[in-house]
């Protein structure tokens, strides 16, 4: 309740991490000291577990939400936790960010944090969901997507914030931004992310139509950057994150903040509203429905 609480202030996760500042000075303090010297666990989280291998500087993030790491808010929150402290370790050069569960790299948003909730809730959604983005797309570290499964709308947004995505290449899984599937229409920093990352026509197209891609078209159109066997996806993202970490980090770092900085200053000055207008288009009794029927769905094909 704390993390959920922490979000519905504009104080957001940097008053949290403030809070968490005050009781260790260094990030290293808050380690467990039954592990290796040279390899550290930065989350104690139960939805996230992250490993820090000091010998490289390597941290692997492992999202293990079940049933499918769907975005919730306190998973959101507690993934930008652990993201600023590996951001806060010097040492700290590169981020895999990858799944623990079977077949899913992330489903995306939770739809629960968005039906029949109230105005209130759904904002503080919304700010976690921005956090997440603002985290991973301005980060200074090598970021890497080992994406071991399907990664629909929010999911697809999370591996495009990185700098090298990787696939499992099995045709069953999926990536995409799908929102228009469930009647939502994706924000403007969705839109600019994925223009960035595959252009201008292939987002329109892509977008509207709610498009979701098997692995051998995600590289086609440069939505993913490689494809491996699915047991090879961690160990080609290990092998290719040392070839970013051989470039000087100052260099990269600032060619990556002038490449994305005009994207990313887009929303720091419309957060407010943004989160106004998600929260007054997702409160809608229309848009409601239509997540009520989604759902029921989702619920018969369970069935």
């Amino acid at each position: 309740m704390a993390l959920r609480a922490a979000f519905r202030s504009r104080g957001g996760l940097s008053g949290l991490l403030s809070q968490w500042s005050s009781c260790s000075s260094n990030v290293r303090t808050c380690v467990s000291p039954v592990l290796l010297p040279q390899q550290r666990n930065h989350s104690t989280s139960p939805k996230i577990r992250v490993e820090f291998d000091q010998s490289t500087g390597v941290a692997v993030l492992h999202m293990q939400s079940p049933p499918v790491n769907s975005l919730s808010l306190e998973f959101l929150t507690e993934l930008c936790i652990s993201v600023e402290k590996l951001e806060m370790d010097k040492s700290c050069r590169g981020l895999i960010i990858t799944s623990g569960q079977p077949k899913v790299f992330s489903a995306g948003l939770d739809i629960m944090e968005m039906y029949g909730k109230s105005p209130e809730h759904c904002g503080a959604f919304w700010r976690a969901v921005q956090e997440m983005w603002l985290k991973l797309y301005s980060s200074n570290m090598v970021t890497i997507a080992a994406i071991n499964g399907s990664s629909p709308a929010g999911g697809c947004l999370m591996a495009m914030t990185c700098d090298h995505r990787i696939m499992a290449d099995n045709p069953r899984y999926s990536i995409g931004l799908n929102e228009t599937q469930l009647g939502i229409v994706a924000p403007f920093w969705f839109m600019d992310t994925m223009t960035n990352t595959v252009g201008q026509r292939t987002t329109e197209m892509a977008l509207q139509l709610g498009l979701l891609y098997n692995p051998a078209e995600a590289l086609k159109i440069g939505l993913v950057d490689q494809l491996v066997p699915e047991d090879q996806v961690l160990t080609a993202a290990t092998q290719t994150i040392s070839k970013w970490l051989a470039i000087p980090d100052h260099a990269r770092q600032i060619t990556k903040s002038m490449m994305r900085k005009q994207t990313i200053d887009k929303l720091r000055s419309n957060r407010e509203s943004d989160i106004q207008y998600f929260v007054n288009f997702i409160t809608k009794d229309s848009i409601q429905k239509s997540l009520g029927g989604y759902m029921e769905m989702l619920k018969k094909r369970r069935a």
